[in-house]
């Protein structure tokens, strides 16, 4: 009975993903709120009448077919991809995607421009900013460059596979980790059905899913002693995003690692190898000036940022963005540095547990926290029984309000209900009493 249950509730959960991936638009809050938390709760049902040795092989064929319902669509809530492929196609005629801007390069270009970039000009949503993606996607990008051959479909669907093959990595490594720590299998179903997951990764193709596949393979090269190998694993997802960068006082107080030669110098050589084209030229200048514009000049779906700005607004009369920004990064290291100290992981848990605190304090002090952010401490947290981003990738759903507009708006309610719901979480994670977390693994 529980199993025909829970298949019937794989095959809505198919309907629904598809639904959403490729007929509702963004614009529609209400149906997309609507299916979303109708998506959660049928993944809370499955994962509920799950035996704690479900078959990984079950769950693994469920989260891939809800993933290739989203095959063939068009990314819809958000147009990232626009850039991706705009930078894989200057890198695949042989330009440099950190030299100019889209506008300027049109302009100062018209014999190289290809058809595809005057197809993508018009999507992107950062036509005046220099690239503000490292080397290694850069990589990525051109290798779907290569296979779109000047069809954007087939970029699109490019990318897709590239993040698939990523998340079936991914789910190999939590089945393998889940075993070394003696956790429960059925804690597969609540990643690999994760509707927020599913749809920031594969439908709007956001590159998270691969920070979080380079930091469980850190996790796995620890466990089995290889630490040369496992600070490869971190340096690469700095490559990747640069927030992994964040969690290096981590590893300063953690025995296995803080004055291991072997993995600092693994960590420094994939660092330097994943950033040693922009040291190239001037490209460097450009990449550091779009990632400073980024810090003091963009907002959406903050917290304590938006609270602070609006006390800006009462004291001085203006928006104090530029301040409160560079401001809330020293806040942020700061109290990154305390917690890792007064923390002193001694387990790879309770490492993984300090990175999810540390992601945690980083997306409450920052202006903006787009729903696909989460997404590499809502996977640590898994394996580190809390629950407040499980919590905050259902409550995300929210932020989308502000798309049900001709003009992005955002919603104090629906802001307020999200992180009301986060501040639920963070409570119940990490003041409510109860029995201390089992981390000793």
């Amino acid at each position: 009975m529980k199993l025909a249950v829970q298949v019937l509730g794989l095959i809505l959960m198919l309907a629904g993903v598809y639904f959403l991936g490729n007929l509702i638009p963004r614009t529609d809050f209400r149906s997309t709120m609507g299916l979303f938390v109708m998506l959660f709760g049928l993944m809370f049902l499955i994962f509920g009448l799950s035996e704690e040795r479900t078959p990984w092989f079950f769950i693994f064929i469920a989260g891939l077919l809800l993933r290739f319902s989203l095959f063939l669509a068009i990314p819809q809530w958000s147009d990232d991809y626009a850039r991706f492929l705009w930078d894989g196609e200057l890198t695949r005629i042989g330009e440099n995607p950190y030299a100019e801007t889209p506008a300027e390069f049109l302009q100062d270009h018209p014999l190289e421009s290809t058809q595809v970039l005057h197809q993508l000009f018009p999507l992107l949503n950062s036509k005046g900013y220099y690239s503000v993606y490292p080397p290694i996607n850069q990589g990525i990008f051109w290798l779907s460059a290569k296979a779109a051959n000047g069809l954007l479909a087939n970029g699109i669907i490019s990318l897709r596979l590239l993040l698939l093959l990523g998340e079936i990595g991914v789910f190999m490594l939590f089945l393998k980790l889940l075993k070394a720590f003696q956790l429960p299998q059925k804690l597969l179903w609540l990643y690999w059905l994760n509707p927020l997951v599913i749809l920031e990764i594969t439908a709007n193709l956001h590159f998270e899913g691969l920070v979080l596949l380079l930091l469980l393979a850190t996790v796995l090269a620890l466990k089995n002693n290889q630490p040369s190998t496992a600070g490869s694993f971190w340096g690469l997802a700095i490559g990747v995003k640069l927030l992994p960068l964040l969690l290096l006082p981590g590893f300063v107080f953690f025995p296995d690692t803080k004055k291991n030669t072997l993995f600092w110098f693994g960590g420094l050589v994939a660092v330097l190898v994943s950033f040693f084209w922009l040291l190239l030229d001037s490209s460097w200048v450009n990449f550091s000036q779009s990632v400073m514009l980024y810090q003091g000049k963009f907002e959406f779906n903050a917290s304590i940022y938006y609270l602070l700005r609006q006390l800006g607004f009462w004291v001085f009369g203006y928006n104090t963005i530029g301040v409160l920004s560079k401001l809330l990064s020293v806040v942020t290291l700061g109290l990154v540095v305390y917690f890792s100290w007064k923390k002193k992981p001694t387990t790879l848990l309770e490492l993984m547990d300090l990175w999810v605190l540390i992601y945690l304090i980083y997306l409450i002090l920052q202006p903006v926290v787009h729903p696909w952010y989460l997404i590499p401490a809502f996977g640590l947290s898994v394996l580190t029984g809390r629950n407040t981003f499980l919590v905050w990738s259902l409550a995300a759903i929210f932020s989308y309000s502000a798309y049900g507009t001709a003009t992005v708006t955002e919603s104090p309610l629906y802001l307020a209900i999200e992180y009301l719901l986060v501040l639920g979480g963070i409570y119940l994670d990490y003041f409510l009493p109860k029995s201390k977390l089992n981390l000793k693994s």
